[in-house]
């Protein structure tokens, strides 16, 4: 039998060197792989270029990676929760590939599946498509380095003719994910939001890395149930179900809303 589990987080990721890149899970602090990352900091591991939806808070979830200057690029579509994320990029120690949260889930979902590039409208008459986006400052208000122009192609669609901008897939050495039950062969079910990035980021990492609140047996998952197979996923630890999950922003109703 393929027995993907590893004893914990630390071996999980151990072989994490520095420079790597890596697709992290995660719609804001929902499905944050929380404990690989926590791991990722505790043996040192920096230089990191890090593809995920956003970069957690500021002390929790890839801010504190962030936080400890471990990370020197980030490719994302949402930054707007991490004060530190914001300083680090604008005093020109962070690189940010700002990318259109669509075209990012796509641009994962493509590297996971083999396809090196595709088209699409997202973008189309934009700094996305026609670069000088800054992507990283000098430190004095200028920008150092921009992104470059894609290729863009007119397509026809139903009959008219339509622009469309070329998007690179992605792929990492690593993928850290988090998901609410797999089982020992790497099978993954995701509890709702927690679905919406961490499949397509553990599709893009060449070596995918599960964290499971419940570790169950192969044959206990219904096939039909499995939200990623077990093929991209090569290993696996379990954390328990009471582990941390953060709120990013609690709003509550008045009794006149009520």
């Amino acid at each position: 039998m393929i027995d993907k589990t590893y004893p914990s987080a630390a071996a999980a990721v151990a072989d994490i060197p520095d420079g790597a890149s890596l697709a992290v899970g995660g719609f804001g602090l929902s499905g944050n792989p929380i404990a690989l990352i926590e791991a990722l900091l505790a043996q040192g591991t920096g230089d990191l270029s890090v593809v995920s939806n956003n970069c957690g808070v500021d002390d929790w979830g890839l801010g504190v990676l962030l936080r400890a200057k471990r990370i020197r690029k980030m490719t994302s579509s949402y930054v707007g929760e991490n004060k530190e994320f914001e300083r680090q990029f604008l005093s020109g120690e962070l690189e940010l590939e700002l990318t259109p949260q669509g075209t990012l889930a796509e641009k994962l979902r493509a590297g996971g599946s083999g396809i090196a590039a595709f088209y699409t409208q997202t973008g189309v008459g934009t700094q996305v498509a026609e670069g000088g986006l800054p992507r990283r400052y000098d430190g004095s208000g200028g920008v150092a380095v921009a992104s470059p122009a894609k290729d863009v192609r007119t397509f026809d669609v139903h009959g008219e003719p339509r622009e469309f901008v070329l998007e690179e897939a992605i792929r990492t050495d690593f993928s850290l994910v988090h998901a609410l039950r797999g089982d020992r062969h790497g099978n993954l079910v995701f509890n709702k939001a927690a679905r919406n990035f961490n499949p397509l980021a553990a599709m893009a990492g060449r070596v995918c890395i599960a964290q499971v609140e419940q570790l169950v047996e192969p044959g206990d998952i219904d096939p039909d149930a499995v939200h990623l197979p077990g093929v991209f996923v090569h290993r696996i630890i379990e954390v328990g179900t009471d582990i941390d999950k953060r709120i990013e922003r609690r709003t509550v109703r008045t009794e006149e809303e009520a």
